[in-house]
């Protein structure tokens, strides 16, 4: 099988490609753009396989996007390449815009094209998989409800608004075209290859170097947090036994304050890598004031994909976190080349492809 995923050097697609590769007789091309979160040092131990290429393409460039399918020849799309980090769209949404609604806008485009020449059983078994978060949802609130696939959307941040948009295009081209799509909605992941500015791994190397740990608010915003291992599984699952035009929430069964995710880091911090005062890292905890429109709640309903497709994550929270600060203390050269903004290796174009 013959696999497109876009994004595929993030924190997710990376973590999807290995996944993938790791599957008999597949086939990989990771389509991205390679900006900030892209990096490539994330898939070094898969470089060389005769089932990966990389092409260095922007998903917003329809004639790259043609070309790349057009030598390629997937059989599926997994649709991760996306601006994700909502400070970045309160400060600055324009590429937010830019990337998840005019760049899915090209690859549905640049899908739909290729889908229609394909002869008719081969346009029967191919997927179109949208990767979305629920954040598209807004805010839970104090409610003890969690989302579920037919929960309104009510985005609240600009990172948000966009990927509604992107999943409301997904949904209109299958509607609309009869492109064989499939939408997927995921609460927060969290593992390795994480880019530093997300919440665990930034309040762990902020812990290792003596910095303060700076909680939004009164640090009592609620996530449901995913192990990226689970999510690629889940995304697996979907591609090969989702249902065409059917959306399927992912989360890990997992809510966690903000405050307590940050000291439980702290305190697993305590006994892996314990300061010499005799301290606890808890101490480097501090409140600073609330960012706006902060969703206080999200929880994730996984009746769906669990009754339908049999899916479970596997991790708890708590191993999960624990494998995940291993990795990263295990691993210092990885995170050490992103803060010195040294992770950027060779990058290929699409002629120097195999």
């Amino acid at each position: 099988m013959r696999i497109l995923v876009t994004g595929g050097a993030g924190f997710i697609g990376s973590n999807l490609v290995r996944f993938l590769l790791s599957q008999p007789d597949i086939q990989v091309a990771n389509l991205d753009k390679l900006t900030y979160a892209g990096n490539l040092q994330s898939l070094l131990d898969i470089q060389q396989s005769a089932n990966y290429h990389f092409f260095h393409v922007d998903i917003t460039d329809s004639k790259r996007l043609n070309d790349v399918f057009d030598l390629f020849q997937p059989e599926a799309v997994m649709h991760l390449a996306a601006e994700s980090h909502v400070d970045r769209s309160i400060d600055n949404a324009s590429a937010f815009i830019q990337t998840n609604i005019q760049g899915t806008f090209q690859l549905l485009e640049t899908s739909l094209r290729y889908w229609k020449n394909l002869s008719r059983q081969t346009q029967k078994a191919f997927r179109f998989l949208h990767v979305s978060t629920d954040e598209v949802f807004g805010d839970l609130g104090g409610t003890t409800t969690k989302f579920n696939e037919n929960t309104p959307y009510a985005p609240s941040s600009p990172y948000a608004a966009s990927k509604a948009a992107s999943d409301h295009l997904v949904r209109s081209w299958h509607r609309t075209y009869g492109l064989p799509v499939l939408i997927s909605n995921c609460s927060n992941n969290y593992g390795p290859y994480q880019f530093p500015e997300k919440l665990i791994p930034y309040m762990l190397l902020s812990a290792i170097k003596g910095k303060e740990l700076p909680i939004y608010g009164d640090g009592q915003q609620i996530r449901d947090w995913l192990h990226v291992e689970d999510h690629v599984s889940a995304l697996w699952t979907v591609l090969k036994h989702g249902q065409i035009g059917e959306t399927y929430l992912i989360g890990g069964n997992a809510e966690k304050t903000n405050l307590s995710v940050v000291k439980t880091i702290c305190t697993l911090l305590d006994k892996l890598r314990p300061l010499s005062t005799g301290n606890s890292y808890n101490q480097q905890i501090s409140f600073v004031a609330d960012r706006p429109g902060h969703d206080r709640r999200y929880a994730v309903d996984t009746t769906k994909i669990s009754q339908q497709l049999q899916w479970q994550p596997s991790y708890s929270f708590e191993t999960g976190l624990q494998q995940t600060l291993n990795w990263y203390l295990a691993n210092p050269q990885w995170w050490q080349n992103i803060l010195s903004g040294n992770y950027q290796i060779e990058r290929k174009g699409l002629a120097e492809n195999k």
